[in-house]
Parts: structure tokens; C-alpha cells; sequence
């Protein structure tokens, strides 16, 4: 059994999907209020799919949320039209995003799709060897040593540890990044990532993912 969280203020959409994943063992719990949604135990379910257009508190505000405190796939399913609310929620962290209205088989091929990524990119990171990274406190240790980092360098080494085998865009970097400079931050990116590379005195932990941004591997 899949078991999925929806948080979307329209009820009889959340039904007639729930209805429609159902017979692919796919089980809705959803919320209308996205408070109760984000007070539900996100962690217990296996992906999420989000509305945007949310009574209390914008869609785009549960995304960021849930990005900071949970690994979980999301799906924004949304019939806002903006392209910037797109971006944005995908900068932020959404995987994916399914402009109302659609086929729910649509929505089955999606979820299938993602499911199948993040299992990928868990299996990756249980092939890492352990050890290699461990945090302790405000230091970071690479393979039992400390590593001597600036803020800006601990900020971007500590994402891509938390994601490792997972490529994180530039934006999604700059972004959590807070002590990288704000004047030519592209540029400060890649400074960042060539001087980790020098300190952990290995250049192919780091792999740049061209048009995309890094990951550790």
C-alpha cells in the first residue's frame, strides 16, 4: 500500500482522485486546512501532493515547510497558472508540478515516476560508504577528520551531504546558503565548491551536473 498525503481545500477533487488511485493500491489521506495537513505525521506517508490555493496559508508556504523538515517526494497540484508560482515551488523543492485540470492517470504516471527516483537515490545513498561524512555539532568530519570550512563552505558541504546522490540545483544552494556572498553569487558558487574540493583533498566527491548544479557522490 502507498500511502499518500493530500492537502487540498476542494474535497470532491480530493475524492474522485482517491477513488481513481485506489484500485493501483494507493491510499488519500487528505486535509483541507493545511495546518491539520502539516500536523498529520508527514513523515508516515510516502509522498505528497500539494495544492496551492489554501485556506490560512499558500501552498507555496507548506512546500517550504515540509522541504525544510521532511524527505518526501511532492507533487504540486495546482490551477494556478503563474509561471512564477512554478518556478518558484520548484525552486523551493517540489519534484514535480501538474497544472489542474488533468487525467488521473496522469497523476498515477507521475507518482509511479517519482516513486521510482527516490527509491534510486536511496539506494545510492545506502551504497555510500559509511563514515565518510559525519556532523558533530557546527563541525563537519570527513573521514574522522575535521574539516576547517568557512561558513559559506559549511552552509553548501553540509546540503549536498544531506542529500547525498542527489543533484541539488544551483538555485537551491544559493538559496540555502545564507553566508555566500550576495554580490555574483554564480560565481561564488563554484569558488565554494572548488575550495571544498581542495579541503577534502578529493575533486570527484563533488560532481557538477551540467545546466543543473552538483551533487555528492
Amino acid at each position: 500500500m502507498i500511502n499518500i498525503l493530500m492537502i487540498e481545500d476542494d474535497a470532491e477533487f480530493a475524492e474522485l482522485l482517491s477513488e481513481y488511485l485506489a484500485q493501483y493500491g494507493m491510499k488519500i489521506t487528505n486535509f483541507e486546512d493545511p495546518y491539520l495537513g502539516l500536523s498529520a505525521g508527514v513523515k508516515k506517508f510516502d509522498l505528497l501532493i500539494l495544492d496551492l490555493t489554501l485556506p490560512g496559508m499558500d501552498g507555496l508556504e507548506v512546500c517550504e515547510e515540509v522541504m525544510q523538515k521532511y524527505d518526501i517526494p511532492v507533487i504540486i497540484s495546482s490551477a494556478r497558472s503563474d509561471i512564477n508560482d512554478k518556478v518558484k515551488a520548484l525552486d523551493i523543492g517540489a519534484d514535480d508540478y501538474l497544472p489542474k485540470p488533468y487525467d488521473p492517470k496522469e497523476m498515477y504516471a507521475r507518482i509511479m515516476s517519482l516513486l521510482r527516483r527516490y527509491s534510486k537515490a536511496k539506494d545510492v545513498k545506502k551504497s555510500t560508504p559509511k563514515g565518510d561524512f559525519e556532523l558533530k555539532g557546527d563541525t563537519l568530519y570527513f573521514k574522522g577528520e575535521a574539516l576547517s570550512l568557512t561558513p559559506a563552505e559549511f552552509e553548501v558541504l553540509n546540503l549536498l551531504v544531506k542529500n547525498q546522490g542527489i543533484t541539488q540545483s544551483r538555485e537551491q544552494i544559493i538559496n540555502t546558503a545564507g553566508n555566500m556572498s550576495i554580490d555574483s553569487q554564480g560565481k561564488s558558487l563554484d569558488v565554494i565548491i572548488s575550495k571544498i574540493r581542495t579541503k577534502l583533498g578529493d575533486n570527484k566527491r563533488i560532481q557538477a551536473v551540467r545546466g543543473v548544479g552538483y551533487k555528492l557522490v
